[in-house]
């Protein structure tokens, strides 16, 4: 079946983990916080998910009290980690590779982001390489949360020709910032609050499942980008800084 190319969208950029795979991550970070006796809250998961993970390691730090380094914070949480993997494997979420298929039958370039090196990436989706363009996939531990640098410095786009879908409300905010199209995946984990957060930031397209992102709706999203009309009707709630939070140890 043809499926007419999208006019304005050029690009797919698509989140690693929390979109093509399960969220391995806030589950471990609330573990942790919880076990320094500091209240999870919308405002600390803020900041501490899609961040430079020694940046995340400070804000952990600084909220919890605790003595450990930020380099020590994030040895425990790699280690805590893998200990939760061995009860909740990182597996590709339903519906991943036929929004692949989807993206690019739509004539979309399609890449690949997140915060741990390629061999993550190579290791959940190197059978499915292919639909990515290059470089396939960019780490973005060094300049989180890689909006601009994705869209810019490698596919030299403006901001309105990429679309990206992620499971992090700081990525939204900085998304429509800079007036990029978005759709939000927020995480099913019982304790978090993207869903939350991406409503504060005014994200519009909220999807709880990868199959709910058809043809319909990035023909609306491309629609809207032509137009620079993707966040005009969403109502941004300002965010409190993460310092904030109650229950953080003074």
């Amino acid at each position: 079946m043809s499926h007419p190319a999208l006019s304005t969208l050029r690009l797919a950029a698509v989140n690693i983990d929390g979109v093509l795979l399960n969220d391995t991550f806030s589950p471990v970070m609330h573990r942790l916080v919880a076990a320094q006796g500091v209240e999870y809250t919308p405002e600390l998961e803020r900041a501490l998910l899609s961040r430079p993970q020694l940046e995340a390691a400070q804000v952990f730090v600084e909220v919890t009290g605790t003595s450990a380094t930020p380099l020590e914070v994030l040895g425990a949480y790699f280690a805590e980690r893998e200990r939760y993997l061995r009860e909740q494997p990182v597996r590709l979420l339903d519906g991943a590779v036929a929004l692949l298929e989807r993206l690019r039958a739509l004539g979309l370039d399609l890449v690949c982001y997140g915060g741990l090196d390629e061999s993550h990436f190579q290791r959940h989706l190197g059978p499915w390489a292919a639909y990515f363009s290059e470089p396939g996939y960019i780490c973005t531990n060094a300049f989180r949360p890689g909006i601009r640098e994705i869209t810019r410095d490698f596919f030299s786009l403006a901001p309105h020709q990429a679309l990206f879908i992620d499971d992090a409300a700081s990525v939204a905010e900085k998304a429509r910032e800079l007036d990029v199209p978005f759709i939000g995946h927020p995480s099913p984990f019982a304790h978090g609050f993207q869903q939350e957060l991406m409503r504060r930031a005014g994200v519009r397209y909220l999807v709880r499942e990868l199959a709910a992102i058809d043809e319909a709706m990035l023909r609306a999203l491309d629609a809207e980008a032509a137009g620079r009309t993707v966040w005009r009707h969403g109502e941004p709630t300002p965010p409190q800084p993460a310092a904030e939070a109650p229950g953080a140890r003074s």
